[in-house]
């Protein structure tokens, strides 16, 4: 039994011991929404360690809840798939976001800006589906950032799927972006709207007027956008 254990034979408690470990949740989030390899995982929780992360999927896997997995397309590759028991808390994870969308305050849910995790959950949610049926390249600009964080480009391309870089891809740029992080991470929360942040000038989009024209629908938003906040 773990030196942390509550030593009580009550499943809550016995799952608790499991699942609530610091960045477990978290972790078991990114799964859930797709990621297998370990350093999309990563991306997915940039601000955990690369051992912790390690030693979470041991345990996990230990738990029955991942298995490893040597990838069927790339030699030498291990991916991360969670098992049916895994699978089961696909609704507790869920339900763990739809009770912080409305219950946790907005302003206190924006005292912790990521740019790397928005990018990424932004990558992952983008529909494309507005989009030209080309590739389409856009740079986002989030000025009040150092250098190394201010540029992010997000590439569509209708056989390749969607792609994010930290570093310029050296293609031409269909559309700029120009937003700070705060109003950027508002509205993929549901907690504001690309109209009012460009009619009060808090984003600037230069470029392609079809793309710029669709942004709120090819933008795509948090899972949990949706829940409206609840009166505490």
């Amino acid at each position: 039994m773990a030196a942390g254990s509550y030593k009580q034979f009550c499943p809550v408690a016995m799952a608790a011991e499991i699942l609530c470990t610091r960045w477990t949740v978290v972790l078991l989030r990114e799964l859930i929404a797709g990621s297998t390899r370990f350093n999309d995982l990563r991306r997915g929780v940039p601000r955990m360690s690369p051992a912790l992360l390690s030693q979470r999927l041991k345990e996990l896997e230990a738990a029955g809840i991942v298995a490893r997995e040597a990838s069927a397309t790339e030699s030498g590759v291990f991916e991360y798939r969670l098992t049916p028991s895994g699978q089961e808390l696909g609704p507790i994870v869920e339900g763990f976001g739809k009770w912080g969308q409305r219950r946790i305050s907005a302003a206190l849910s924006l005292e912790h800006l990521d740019v790397q995790l928005l990018m990424w959950d932004m990558r992952r949610n983008l529909n494309p589906t507005p989009m030209p049926r080309r590739r389409s390249v856009i740079q986002f600009v989030y000025p009040e950032l150092p250098a190394t964080q201010r540029h992010w480009w997000l590439i569509v391309d209708p056989g390749e799927g969607v792609d994010l870089c930290s570093v310029d891809p050296g293609f031409e740029i269909d559309l700029y972006v120009s937003v700070d992080l705060r109003t950027m991470t508002a509205i993929w929360m549901g907690l504001d709207t690309v109209r009012a942040a460009l009619s009060s000038r808090r984003m600037m989009l230069t470029g392609d007027r079809q793309i710029a024209s669709s942004i709120q629908r090819w933008l795509g938003l948090s899972p949990f956008a949706k829940e409206k906040k609840l009166a505490s």
